[in-house]
């Protein structure tokens, strides 16, 4: 009876690694569902960032501090914390050390992007696709991406395909945020990685293959519902790779995102003076990287928040056949920058990415979502996860598109 209550007990009890905007939106959102999340802990490798999280939440949770670069310290707290999840919004260089721990402890894993090397401007789902067996043989479940994009723009694009396409052929994904934070430059997530992936080769799939672009060399301007017109940005995002190779018939993927020209130009100085390597440098008898160095030097993402006014708007414009007829639909969400902070403490880039981990975390728990191995997003059920976008604060729209 008393390993039966300790089980039942642990059934939705959450460890959430990762205390910066976004973890600070999951922790915020896990607390409001107290009927699926009974207990949570928070963790990050800076205690007083969990501290202050704890302060702005009315439930208690309970908090630690853990470097999730060493899987040893992220196994000794989950054998202490005892979670039935590890929701992980730390680093994507960490994801591997988390993946480890939950193996080695028996949890199932949940992260919102994909693993990147420190030393490599790389995103690739191959280092976790090849936990696949291993989860499996474990009796575990790993999701993978479930944030926005990647997260709800691959839950977007299952939910077309189920419900709008007997066949898609083209996907395009458009991510556009039209807040203002009145900062010279500034970035609204972990600037480190927001830089890499901003200086990257463009890449997309079109008839079978990769094609490569320079960076931010191609652009198209695109009317978003809301928001306006944007002049928007071809990129590579880490759900192309997925969405690829489980969207059957697909012809062309992109990625698309939004630059002010003021974001552009500051960009492209850092860029031309060095400040954007990821190699060290020698300065003074000390080795340093340029873009740790400039990190340094940016706001912090997470003071932005109060600032930030406008919007968001992120979706998946879907071109394919219904019927034996052509048919081209927009499904989006619009997130307001000030409203997510009055809720959460953060803007609406951490909201949109730590809503969809909860609502993931949320199917996992309640057993919406089940499975042994490793997922990611298009390959489960969209529909549970639809309906709870509208109840949990990211609502949205699906229109027939003409333009």
């Amino acid at each position: 009876m008393k390993r039966q209550e300790e089980n039942e007990k642990r059934m939705s009890k959450v460890l959430i690694i990762g205390a910066g905007g976004v973890g600070r939106v999951v922790a915020h959102k896990c607390a409001q569902v107290p009927e699926v999340f009974s207990e949570i802990c928070l963790a990050s490798r800076t205690l007083s960032k969990c501290e202050q999280i704890r302060k702005e939440i009315s439930r208690p949770i309970e908090i630690a501090r853990v470097d999730a670069d060493h899987t040893g310290e992220v196994v000794a707290l989950i054998e202490r914390c005892r979670p039935q999840l590890v929701i992980n919004v730390a680093l994507p260089y960490q994801d591997l050390s988390i993946m480890d721990a939950c193996l080695a402890t028996g949890v199932d894993y949940l992260d919102t992007a994909n693993y990147e090397p420190p030393d490599e401007a790389k995103f690739c789902y191959k280092w976790q696709w090849d936990y696949q067996e291993r989860f499996r043989e474990k009796g575990l479940m790993a999701l993978l991406g479930c944030g926005f994009d990647p997260g709800v723009t691959n839950i977007f694009c299952a939910h077309a395909r189920q419900r709008h396409f007997d066949e898609i052929r083209f996907i395009d994904i458009l991510d556009a945020n039209a807040g203002d934070h009145g900062h010279p430059f500034a970035t609204n997530f972990n600037p480190e990685i927001n830089i890499r992936e901003v200086t990257a080769k463009g890449r997309y799939w079109e008839e079978g293959e990769w094609k490569e672009t320079e960076p931010l060399s191609v652009h198209m301007p695109f009317d978003f519902p809301v928001i306006g017109p944007k002049e928007a940005y071809l990129m590579y995002h880490e759900e192309l790779e997925s969405l690829a190779k489980n969207i059957k018939g697909l012809q062309r993927i992109r990625f698309w995102m939004t630059f002010s020209e003021r974001y552009l130009t500051h960009l492209r100085v850092l860029e031309n003076v060095g400040m954007t390597r990821i190699d060290p440098v020698e300065y003074e008898g000390c080795q340093i990287v340029p873009l740790k160095f400039l990190k340094a030097l940016l706001p912090d993402p997470a003071s932005l928040g109060p600032v930030t006014k406008g919007k968001t708007c992120i979706g998946c414009l879907i071109d394919g056949i219904k019927n034996g007829k052509r048919k081209k639909i927009f499904i989006y969400n619009v997130c307001d920058h000030q409203e997510a902070y009055r809720e959460t403490n953060a803007q609406a880039i951490s909201y949109t990415t730590g809503v969809p981990a909860m609502i993931g975390a949320m199917m996992m728990l309640t057993g919406k979502w089940r499975g042994q191995g490793v997922f990611n997003m298009e390959e489960l059920d969209p529909a549970p996860f639809m309906e709870k976008l509208m109840i949990h604060g990211l609502p949205w729209t699906e229109v027939e598109w003409e333009k």
